[in-house]
């Protein structure tokens, strides 16, 4: 078998809004050149550790993790361990890199692009970061100085930029399966096609703790007579927290077949595209989708 083309690594992490482009932009590599080879680079313990290997790709972690503003003892072990990871990362990523032998390195954002991206630039290995939101992260500023390319969703985004000229606006990628469904189909492969309309709601992958209470109260209300069906994705953090609620309401799911509680969404290109009615927050990557 001949060696394939191209070698791309992907590193992203921390929320869904920094993994899921970087898995459209693996899926449209993979339509220009299926021989390619695809690497996903994150942290230990980020989401991208669950949702980058459900999607069928290759994943490697780095240890990176986030500084604290707090003094409080817990938060001065958690910076301290940061630390610790700083230190650590880089060697881990270009021992990543030397075994993957990337042709480019592409970040969407989170602490975990950062050691990949600045190694790359340092070994001479093309690189690009991609934001998503109007107001650049704190890890894509401070990769300007090594990314070859900037991508931003925004033209306003370019404004927070100290070298504009590497930034090119390209809207924010969203995954091909979000484009391959009829309504009807996506309604039939969730079962909800009986005529009732379909309500789907949710507040980003960690969740909200205002609006998880706000939809345990619509969710209430919805199980008397379940008029509808509803599919709510109540983040990581908010999942347990809406399950007592109900539990406190005397809600039992089980016996509610028209509702769904989920921790996350990961068939989300289904589940919008058979939604007669989206409610959620305006991220950045759920906007574009």
């Amino acid at each position: 078998m001949s060696e394939p083309l191209h070698r791309v690594i992907f590193t992203c992490g921390g929320t869904a809004g920094h993994v899921n482009p970087a898995i459209a932009l693996a899926q449209l590599t993979l339509e220009k050149d299926p021989q390619a080879q695809i690497l996903f680079v994150g942290a230990e313990r980020g989401l991208e550790k669950d949702l980058v290997p459900k999607a069928g790709y290759a994943f490697k972690t780095v240890h990176i993790s986030s500084f604290h503003r707090s003094f409080r003892p817990a938060e001065l072990r958690h910076n301290l361990i940061s630390v610790g990871n700083l230190l650590r990362a880089p060697g881990e990523a270009r021992a990543i890199l030397r075994s993957f032998r990337p042709d480019a390195v592409v970040g969407t954002g989170g602490y975990a692009s950062y050691p990949l991206v600045k190694a790359a630039a340092r070994m001479k290995i093309p690189t690009a970061v991609h934001e998503s939101n109007a107001v650049p992260g704190l890890t894509t500023q401070m990769l300007e100085t090594y990314a070859d390319r900037i991508m931003v969703g925004f033209e306003s985004c370019r404004k927070h930029y100290r070298r504009p000229e590497k930034v090119v606006v390209t809207g924010t990628p969203v995954r091909g399966d979000f484009f391959s469904m009829t309504k009807a189909k996506a309604k039939e492969a969730l079962g909800v096609d009986d005529g009732r309309p379909l309500i789907v709601s949710f507040w980003g992958s960690l969740g909200a703790a205002g609006m998880d209470r706000q939809m345990a109260d619509f969710l209430a209300l919805e199980a008397a007579k379940q008029p509808f069906h509803h599919i709510h994705g109540a983040g990581k953090q908010g999942y347990p927290r809406v399950l007592e609620l109900l539990r406190d309401k005397g809600v039992d799911l089980g016996s509610c077949p028209a509702l769904q509680l989920r921790e996350y969404i990961y068939d989300m290109a289904v589940v919008m595209r058979a939604a007669d009615l989206v409610i959620c927050r305006a991220g950045a990557s759920t906007i574009s989708e």
